[in-house]
């Protein structure tokens, strides 16, 4: 179970540049103006063979700013209730504002570790700038330039110190895992309740070793799986405001706690953005996925055409992924409930699920010769033999090639296709190698 490091700091101090030097991505967009990071962004960091998840809580639109500090605040406090350490953004060049210090006075009344990262420290005459950030009373500054990556390594080293180790989730060996996840008000509590139902002597509540998980054991009807929750878990006293970013948040822990996700989307809003951040998380994570359609009972056009509209609309905005079940359900009135619990399980052993080396072989190779990979540079690339590998979270395959530098992503994406075909693969991320033969 890895930490998760929010970055926060009042706007254009260089959150999104460093987040994308810690996920060694360029996904977050890097502007001189104030606001440019709309959309959350989430990733993962690898320092020294450990691993965390880092959240870019910039971005939202201003206008005065009463609303800049209106909305840092939102952010900040966010960010206390739910992530394990903090690194706190200033601008050297720029020097200390009055609104760093009110993110100061927050970050000091919670309990939570918080590291002082003076950024944009381009050359050494602007680390003469970093004593004034003293007075925060946050302790020494590390003064990086995320732009550079200069003294990124010193922070990620101080960083790992102030984790902690990750901790095993002292549950039964082997039983699977499903977390129901989504956006505010699609009804994740309402599915959970209907799961449940009103039988609780079959159910008990196990708090996780992190500190907003809980698993419901549920092992009615020949099912028999932990529920992990992402909602109504904690009390959010202090979070009220900005419901979206807390849910992408708790569905990070949720969703690294999980083999199979349940997406709930709701079906009188169709897919929209968070949808697609929550998505997104699932396969950084090489989760199984099941998704939901919610609230279909409020839905007045029922017909085939507006169910087969409605699929092709996800997966449209899923793509390329586009091989997992769509379920059209209702959480208050029980509507194909049980069908949820059922695809859920089968997507969870499709996911587990091992082919024999001398089938894959038999089916594939000839698929291979009758469709070998495009020839480049007058180089004729032969593909031999095939198998998938043992013990990987995800079903894992090894195509062992004369020439593998020269396939390419299509033809990677065709073996994937076909092996999908062959084999009930639905709802689970794999993996496609090629290596020397």
């Amino acid at each position: 179970m890895s930490n998760l490091v929010a970055i926060v700091g009042r706007p254009n101090v260089g959150k999104s540049t460093l987040f994308n030097r810690l996920t060694n991505s360029r996904r977050a967009i890097v502007s001189d103006e104030a606001g440019t990071t709309r959309d959350r962004q989430y990733g993962k960091c690898e320092w020294n063979g450990r691993e965390f998840s880092v959240v870019d809580t910039g971005g939202w639109v201003v206008n005065s700013d009463d609303i800049f500090e209106e909305e840092i605040r939102k952010q900040v406090l966010v960010a206390t209730e739910e992530a394990d350490l903090v690194l706190f953004l200033v601008d050297i060049k720029n020097g200390l504002t009055d609104l760093d210090e009110d993110v100061a006075q927050i970050l000091r009344s919670s309990k939570l570790p918080v590291v002082l990262v003076a950024n944009k420290a381009d050359d050494g005459k602007d680390l003469y700038g970093q004593y004034e950030f003293y007075k925060l009373g946050l302790g020494d500054p590390f003064c990086v330039s995320a732009a550079t990556g200069s003294g990124t390594g010193d922070l990620l080293d101080h960083v790992l110190t102030k984790l902690k180790t990750e901790e095993v989730d002292d549950l039964e060996d082997g039983t699977p895992r499903f977390a129901v996840v989504g956006r505010p008000n699609a009804g994740k509590s309402s599915i959970i309740n209907a799961f449940i139902g009103e039988d609780r002597n079959i159910v008990t509540d196990i708090a996780g070793t992190t500190r907003d998980s809980i698993y419901t054991k549920y092992d009615k009807f020949g099912f028999d799986f932990y529920l992990v929750d992402t909602a109504g878990i904690r009390r959010k006293n202090k979070v009220t405001e900005d419901l979206e970013f807390y849910s992408v948040m708790r569905s990070i822990r949720a969703i690294e706690n999980s083999d199979v996700c349940v997406l709930m989307i709701d079906a009188t809003r169709g897919i929209e953005a968070q949808d697609m951040n929550i998505f997104q998380l699932i396969q950084k994570n090489n989760k199984a996925l099941v998704v939901v359609v919610n609230k279909w009972d409020l839905v007045e056009d029922k017909s085939q055409v507006a169910i087969k509209t409605f699929e092709t609309a996800i997966r449209q905005r899923m793509a390329p992924f586009v091989d997992f079940p769509i379920i059209f359900a209702s959480a208050v009135t029980k509507q194909r409930i049980f069908k949820v619990l059922e695809t859920a399980k089968q997507v969870y052993l499709n996911r587990k699920q091992k082919i024999g080396t001398s089938k894959l072989n038999e089916v594939m190779l000839p698929i291979i010769e009758q469709t070998p990979p495009p020839s480049i540079k007058g180089k004729y690339i032969k593909i031999k033999y095939v198998a998938q590998v043992p013990d990987t979270q995800i079903p894992t395959f090894v195509f062992y090639a004369n020439l593998p530098q020269y396939v390419k992503e299509p033809y990677r994406r065709f073996l994937e296709n076909k092996l999908r075909e062959n084999w009930t693969l639905t709802g689970t991320p794999i993996n496609v190698f090629i290596r020397q033969k």
